[in-house]
C-alpha cells in the first residue's frame, strides 16, 4: 500500500468516526439542485509526505495528475486568473463571462512587491531566495489578500507555502483553510508535491518533505458512500515519478516533463458531485 493511500484512509476514518456534522447548520455551499451541501468535518489535520520515499499519488482510484499539474502551472507559472488559459473546466463555475476568476490565485502570485533584492512577484522571490539565500526562514508565499477578497470568484483554499532548506533538502509547508476530501485531497497533494520537486530541481536541491496543514477537512454528505467504497479497497504500490532532468528553469516546465511510470490504481467510482 502506498503511504498516500494510508494517510487518505486514516483521514477519512477520523472524519467519519469522530467528525462534526454540519447538518441543520447554516452553510454556504450547495448542490446544483439548490440543496444545502452539508459536511462531516474535522479540525487541524497535519499530514507529512516524504518525497524521497515516494511520490504521494493515490492508487485507490486514479488521480488525474495531468489536469492537476496543468492547474498548478496555471497558477504558479502562468500566474493566470483566466480559465481560457486552463485545459480543464474545474474553475468554470467561479468564472465570469470573460473567463476571469477575479483577483484570485494566479493573479495574486503575479503581483510585484519591493523586496530588498529587487522588485518581483512572490514566485520569483521564492526562486531567487532558494538560489541566493537558501537558509533564510522567510521563503514563503501568501495569496490570501484581504484587500482583494471581495473581487475573487472564490477565496483561496490552499493559500500559503513556506519553504525551508535543511542541508541540501528542500521542504515545504502547505497551509489550507478548507478541503473537500474526496474531490481535492490528493489533487492538492499531487500539485504541491510536484511544485516542490520542480523548485528543488531548478535550485540544485533535493526534494524533501511536504507537510500539509488543513484547518477544516471535510467530507460532503453526498460523498460519504463514495468515500466508504474507497476505504474498502486494496491499494497498489506508489508509482515511480520523476521530472525531465534537463529542465533548469521553472518557467520551462510543462506537464509533459512530469514522468509517471507503473501507475496502477483502482477503477473509477463514478461521477463526483461538486458543491459550489
Amino acid at each position: 500500500m502506498s503511504k498516500a493511500d494510508e494517510i487518505f484512509k486514516k483521514n477519512c476514518r477520523e472524519i467519519l468516526e469522530n467528525g462534526f456534522s454540519t447538518e441543520h447548520e447554516q452553510v454556504r455551499p450547495h448542490w446544483e439542485d439548490g440543496t444545502p451541501a452539508y459536511t462531516i468535518k474535522t479540525f487541524g489535520v497535519v499530514n507529512r509526505y516524504n518525497l524521497e520515499e515516494e511520490f504521494p499519488l493515490l492508487t485507490l482510484r486514479a488521480t488525474n495528475w495531468k489536469a492537476a499539474l496543468d492547474e498548478i502551472l496555471w497558477i504558479w507559472q502562468k500566474k493566470s486568473n483566466n480559465i481560457h488559459d486552463l485545459k480543464s473546466h474545474i474553475w468554470d463555475s467561479w468564472a465570469d463571462e470573460t473567463g476571469s476568476i477575479g483577483k484570485a490565485y494566479g493573479y495574486q502570485l503575479g503581483v510585484k512587491y519591493k523586496f530588498p533584492h529587487g522588485e518581483m512577484d512572490q514566485v520569483d522571490n521564492v526562486l531567487w531566495q532558494l538560489k541566493n539565500t537558501p537558509y533564510s526562514r522567510r521563503i514563503m508565499t501568501n495569496i490570501y489578500n484581504f484587500a482583494d477578497l471581495s473581487e475573487m470568484g472564490l477565496e483561496p483554499c490552499a493559500y500559503s507555502m513556506t519553504f525551508n532548506v535543511v542541508g541540501d533538502r528542500l521542504n515545504a509547508i502547505l497551509n489550507q483553510r478548507s478541503q473537500d476530501t474526496l474531490a481535492a485531497n490528493n489533487w492538492n497533494v499531487v500539485q504541491y508535491a510536484a511544485l516542490l520537486l520542480m523548485f528543488a530541481q531548478v535550485s540544485g536541491l533535493r526534494a524533501g518533505e511536504l507537510v500539509h496543514v488543513i484547518s477544516d477537512m471535510h467530507i460532503y454528505d453526498r460523498h460519504v458512500p463514495l468515500i466508504k467504497t474507497l476505504m474498502e479497497r486494496e491499494s497498489f504500490p506508489a508509482p515511480k515519478v520523476r521530472l525531465n532532468p534537463h529542465i533548469k528553469n521553472f518557467y520551462d516546465f510543462t506537464v509533459e516533463d512530469f514522468l509517471v511510470e507503473d501507475y496502477e490504481h483502482g477503477k473509477p467510482i463514478g461521477k463526483v458531485p461538486i458543491a459550489i
